[in-house]
């Protein structure tokens, strides 16, 4: 996590990621403005939002929203869309994520999966982006998604077409989904997974869901994390709507932390140790929405 000030200008190299990242997910603080989502798998100049449902945003012509990924960091420039990228005075947020090894599956010659999958993949931190083709069927559909560890989490977008992002998650099962871009509660649909868990080479889509998942032979983007020990933890847990409220174990001290409320409508909310160094944890963005930065004591 790093914390820059745009300047509207181009070649604003932000520095301090430690990496060269591979996934990074910007977000203006102090104003209302989408979350821009850029990855190194669909190129530095595409954008997606987390907040929308919109395609993925062709490259422009002078690519100025991310300009490139750096060995500790990345460049921006003159923003010439509406996602938190370098607005002049705005202060930002950059959560970055590494993968880095190149990945690249046939599925018709290893027979691991049904469809085609390439991307990048760190299986050290358990993280892999995974870009595929659907095919027009009501038929299952798997991709080979490199973490060679089973998926806790996936976060999927149909790249062209507006529909809601697609979120699979192990607290949820295989039956249900959510949408990163929503605050509905999760649904039981057999057109997301086809209720089916993904295994430590593949994961699996139904028929697509209103087209989230697959069903028509379009252009899809997955980011896959599967649990590490000491560095990652997903799960699920119940609150108690006490002042002190509920306890979630996860083994070390998060630096990041994503939490989203499953039987009701309620935002995606992120808070990160970076913001909020010291206990109380206020400082809060929530994923689905433009809106700014704000305190809320009632997260941690």
């Amino acid at each position: 996590t790093v914390l820059y000030t745009g300047n509207g200008a181009d070649n604003h190299a932000i520095s301090g990621v430690g990496f060269q990242p591979d996934w990074v997910w910007m977000k203006s603080r102090n104003n209302a403005r989408s979350h821009a989502l850029v990855d190194s798998v669909r190129g530095r100049g595409s954008i997606l939002y987390s907040d929308l449902t919109n395609a993925q945003e062709a490259p422009a012509a002078s690519n100025n929203d991310l300009v490139s990924f750096d060995t500790d960091g990345f460049t921006v420039g003159t923003p010439e869309r509406a996602g938190s990228t370098n607005t002049n005075n705005d202060t930002i947020v950059a959560w970055n994520w590494k993968a880095g090894t190149s990945f690249s599956n046939d599925a018709s010659s290893t027979s691991v999966g049904s469809l085609d999958s390439s991307g990048t993949v760190n299986t050290d931190v358990g993280f892999s982006i995974i870009k595929w083709t659907a095919v027009a069927s009501s038929a299952t559909q798997t991709m080979a998604h490199g973490l060679g560890a089973v998926p806790k989490m996936i976060i999927m977008k149909n790249r062209e077409r507006a529909v809601d992002w697609a979120v699979y998650h192990e607290g949820l099962g295989n039956t249900h989904g959510m949408s990163l871009n929503t605050n509905a509660a999760s649904s039981d649909d057999s057109g997301w997974w086809n209720d089916t868990t993904p295994t430590s080479t593949v994961f699996t889509t139904g028929n697509g869901n209103g087209y989230r998942t697959g069903g028509v032979a379009e252009d899809y983007i997955a980011y896959c994390f599967a649990e590490v020990d000491g560095y990652s933890k997903f799960g699920s847990y119940t609150g108690n709507g006490n002042a002190d409220g509920a306890f979630a174990y996860t083994g070390f001290r998060p630096a990041w932390l994503m939490i989203k409320r499953t039987d009701s409508a309620r935002s995606w909310v992120i808070v990160d140790s970076v913001r909020d160094p010291d206990n109380e944890v206020l400082q809060t963005l929530e994923a689905n929405v433009v809106d700014a930065e704000y305190d809320n004591s009632n997260v941690l």
